[in-house]
């Protein structure tokens, strides 16, 4: 076995055994609750440069499959697990965990008491890291010094590294009801599955999209995706959405294009101590009262209190979901445009499915704008 370590930047190190690739690998320590799942948050763009650790014991047990993956690629910087399954069992399987993590050249640590290191960032917050084995692993001080010259998430601006180069299109399931433009942020595959379900035809356009391109596709309605990094670097995706609002074009955002929804509408964001990472987190609906269990994964949200109205450039708006464990703002409603998005990921793959028909919300903004015209 090759001895591996992660050290965290307040000098705390835990120790394991190499998991996946063999090397050094740096990044923001932050841990995912999920029980299942693995395969989709691996491959979620918006974990791109955070170094995720399993709290769930057993990882790897139904192996990798060729179909679930959420993108083209593995995006975590690292992975930090305790107990590895020795042998997937899964009809499915194509290949062990570990050996995904390997081909894709994820460094990874093993054997980790992932319950303590989970009470830790609770107790300290999300902090960077790295992951080190066989030659990269050296003396502590120097593994020490190598996370504190890394980046920070906060100021971090990663939607580009992880956008579509080009433009392209996810046809409806059969006959085409509407035509969606998304804002590729770091869009998840499910997403436009969700769409083609509703007879929806997706363009997925590059982060860098202008108005005119995005208006070229001739929409009926908006797309702003999940992603990674700071809400307060996507100035050229925030006046999209204010360009897309003035024209009263439905839109609808998750995750990080909620939280550049609520940028347009005026609200700030800040850094979360920990964040949310899972698919086991409560949502209150403010109007209803109804309470959905979410897959969420995010380190930043929007300002804000349950229930808030406030005012924006394009009318009234308010904060309409919240989290009961934190208070966390989780969904914002413009009241005078057609608009809407959520924190946390209604396309859940890995499940729960209760936010599902936020995605019929969606459609139903564009049926009354059609039925306006």
């Amino acid at each position: 076995m090759t001895p591996a370590a992660l050290v965290l930047e307040d000098g705390k190190v835990f120790r394991g055994e190499a998991f996946g690739a063999t090397g050094a690998t740096l990044g923001e320590v932050v841990f995912c609750t999920g029980m299942t799942g693995y395969q989709e948050t691996l491959t979620d763009p918006s974990y791109h440069r955070q170094i995720v650790v399993a709290t769930a014991p057993q990882i790897g047990n139904t192996g990798w499959n060729d179909e679930d993956d959420e993108s083209r690629r593995i995006w975590v910087a690292g992975y930090v697990v305790r107990d590895p399954a020795r042998v997937p069992s899964n009809w499915r399987s194509r290949r062990p965990l570990d050996d995904a993590l390997a081909e894709q050249g994820v460094v990874g640590v093993s054997g980790v008491d992932t319950r303590s290191l989970t009470r830790h960032i609770r107790e300290r917050g999300a902090m960077r890291g790295g992951v080190f084995s066989g030659d990269a692993l050296t003396d502590q001080d120097t593994l020490v010094e190598r996370v504190l010259a890394s980046p920070r998430m906060a100021g971090a601006d990663l939607a580009g590294e992880v956008t579509t180069d080009a433009t392209y299109v996810v046809p409806a399931d059969g006959e085409r009801r509407f035509r969606v433009a998304a804002l590729d942020l770091g869009i998840k595959t499910n997403t436009p599955r969700m769409l083609a379900a509703r007879g929806i035809e997706t363009h997925v356009l590059p982060v860098g999209a202008t108005i005119d391109e995005l208006l070229a596709v001739e929409p009926d309605g908006v797309f702003l995706a999940n992603g990674p990094g700071d809400p307060a670097t996507a100035e050229g995706p925030v006046a999209l959405t204010r360009e897309v609002l003035s024209r009263r074009i439905p839109l609808f955002g998750i995750c990080f294009g909620h939280q550049i929804l609520g940028r347009a509408l005026g609200r700030g964001t800040y850094k979360m101590r920990y964040g949310h990472r899972g698919i086991n987190i409560p949502v209150i609906d403010v109007n209803s009262g109804r309470v959905a269990i979410t897959a969420q994964n995010h380190g930043f949200a929007l300002e804000g209190e349950a229930g808030e109205r406030f005012d924006t450039p394009f009318g009234a708006a308010q904060i309409s979901h919240y989290c009961p464990n934190d208070g966390c703002v989780e969904g914002v409603r413009a009241l005078d445009v057609p608009a809407f998005s959520v924190q946390y990921h209604p396309e859940a793959a890995a499940g729960p499915h209760d936010a599902a028909p936020l995605f019929d919300e969606f459609v139903g903004l564009m049926e009354a704008r059609d039925a306006q015209a």
